[in-house]
């Protein structure tokens, strides 16, 4: 039996939706025709998969199952269309690499270095993503390698570490620690540290938790509005600390001294990408890219 690709698509729209109407709305079809597409599904897997109830729709164990799965087969199929595409067309391939805020650009550019004095004639197409936008674009197909900091691989997609880099600490150049070279982790226990994601929710975030923990203390974080931003900057104007992997120095044109850590603490790098989807250009980042 083949699963109908139409099908799961209908079934990911209701799950994400809640609700045969807006999912209807959504997929431009009837709710009668999306009614009967989700049944016929169902009949053809041979196990409910909604639980539908006066208060809305949700997924049964076997369709949360299903839907995680229809995510990769989605992208998976959309690649292989735009790789059939391109090959037919002639056209280049075209590396598409996303990474999060807490990868700068800078690293970014070192290891395009890499990989382009290697293979000259790669050409990237590079773009920051949030890491729910990130993952969303590597199972929709839309990128081939996503790079991150200790996010755990979502359903589908493979994680390898790419090398590991010293966590520095950034203040702003007129706070007290400013002048100093380095400082020891547990000697912060009373400041507060500015992160990009939610404890419990981040996994770059959890880390830096877990090294404050290792030194002695639990930390005081709080989620910086500065989204997008380099992390150097998120202590500008504010007696804040933050982990970056930028040197030591002054940094963001003076308004950032980074102090290194004594001793030393790193963090991983990691390169988020499906093993399910066929490209030359993602398989040479991965065999050439290294920190």
């Amino acid at each position: 039996m083949g699963l109908d690709l139409n099908k799961l698509e209908h079934l990911i729209a209701v799950a994400e939706e809640g609700s045969i109407t807006r999912a209807a709305a959504r997929l431009h079809l009837s709710q009668q025709a999306l009614s009967t597409s989700i049944r016929v599904l169902e009949r053809e897997v041979g196990v409910p998969l909604l639980e539908r109830a006066t208060t809305g729709i949700s997924l049964l164990p076997a369709g949360t199952a299903l839907v995680e799965d229809a995510h990769v087969l989605r992208g998976t199929a959309r690649s292989a269309l735009q790789r059939a595409r391109r090959i037919g067309r002639g056209e280049k391939e075209v590396l598409r690499l996303g990474h999060t805020p807490a990868v700068t650009g800078e690293e970014v550019i070192a290891l395009l270095r890499q990989v382009t004095a290697a293979h000259p004639d790669l050409a990237t197409d590079v773009n920051q993503r949030y890491p729910d936008e990130l993952t969303a674009a590597l199972l929709a197909g839309d990128l081939d390698i996503g790079l991150c900091r200790a996010m755990p691989p979502p359903h589908g997609l493979a994680r390898t570490t790419l090398g590991h880099q010293p966590l520095n600490i950034a203040v702003a150049a007129d706070h007290p620690f400013s002048t100093r070279p380095s400082v020891a982790l547990a000697e912060l226990a009373d400041q507060h540290f500015v992160v990009w994601g939610q404890p419990g929710h981040s996994g770059y975030t959890d880390l830096l938790i877990s090294h404050c923990r290792a030194a002695g203390f639990e930390p005081r974080t709080e989620r910086t509005p500065l989204q997008g931003t380099p992390p150097a900057t998120a202590v500008i104007g504010t007696d804040r600390l933050a982990f970056v992997t930028t040197p030591p120095g002054p940094a963001v044109g003076g308004a950032v001294r980074v102090l290194a850590l004594d001793p030393p603490l790193y963090a991983p790098l990691h390169a988020l990408y499906s093993p399910r989807t066929t490209s030359p250009a993602k398989d040479t980042f991965l065999a050439t890219a290294t920190l």
